[in-house]
């Protein structure tokens, strides 16, 4: 299913209490949302299962920080990321998202887990700005190149500051 569906500047915020849970396959169809998941992302549970996860990806993400996530989440690691995500009526909703892998008896990996909570408000304004510059970077790299050419810059970005992709976002998550 093409997500065809027209970003607006209404934005939603969660609730400190709320966690949005999803649980994907290997390639990335959704098999689980909680009620905080549908009620964010606006789609019933029969419009969730079974679609891709990036139903909910918002125009602003970066290509880049996605195949952070897909490298890291599928060489059996968590990933943790600010993602911007967008409903179906075009709003959207920050989260900070913890993925990580699911094993089957067998210690194979077998799909995805993923809880979202709030962000800190201070943190957004650093990653928006680096958003917008990884955008940047994947529209002058062009469609194919552009996972890689953001993903670069955004290492580049954190070696320059002398730590890496895992520290940064933590340190950005704490008071």
């Amino acid at each position: 299913m093409k997500n065809r569906v027209q970003p607006t500047q209404v934005e939603r915020r969660m609730r400190e209490d709320d966690f949005i849970v999803s649980k994907t396959d290997l390639k990335g169809r959704i098999t689980y949302g909680n009620r905080i998941f549908m009620e964010f992302s606006g789609y019933t549970e029969n419009e969730l299962l079974g679609a891709q996860h990036n139903i909910i990806r918002h125009p602003d993400m970066p290509r880049g920080v996605f195949r952070l996530l897909w490298d890291t989440i599928s060489a059996g690691q968590e990933c943790f990321a600010y993602v911007k995500n967008m409903a179906k009526d075009g709003s959207f909703y920050w989260v900070f998202a913890h993925v990580t892998p699911s094993y089957n008896p067998s210690g194979q990996i077998e799909g995805y887990y993923s809880v979202r909570r709030a962000p800190r408000r201070e943190a957004l304004r650093q990653i928006e700005e680096i958003y917008a510059q990884m955008r940047q970077v994947e529209q002058q790299a062009g469609p194919k190149d552009a996972p890689a050419a953001s993903l670069a810059f955004l290492n580049d970005l954190l070696a320059q500051h002398r730590t890496d992709y895992h520290r940064f976002i933590l340190t950005l998550e704490m008071p």
